[in-house]
């Protein structure tokens, strides 16, 4: 990759930090939250693609590795789901 990818990644990260302070500063309720929402996605996106080189990897890789994810994310959500039940 060229140091112009990067540079161009870097700005659209920049842009979506903004995007994301503004999203948060409006008073728009639930549309708010996934709007701040939906912009993380698109940031860690990026960072996984470009700046930790995902991109150039195997399909194989991707394979193992968004199960493997979703997994994890869904015990995370499972834990926290059953210890705010539980209170």
């Amino acid at each position: 990759m060229t140091i112009r990818t990067y540079i161009y990644v870097w700005a659209g990260l920049l842009a979506l930090t903004a995007a994301t302070v503004v999203a948060a500063e409006l008073e728009l309720g639930r549309l708010s939250v996934f709007a701040v929402i939906a912009i993380a996605a698109a940031k860690s996106t990026l960072v996984l693609l470009y700046f930790m080189h995902l991109r150039q990897e195997r399909r194989l890789i991707f394979k193992l590795l968004v199960p493997i994810a979703l997994a994890t994310l869904a015990i995370f959500i499972g834990l926290t789901f059953t210890d705010i039940v539980g209170r």
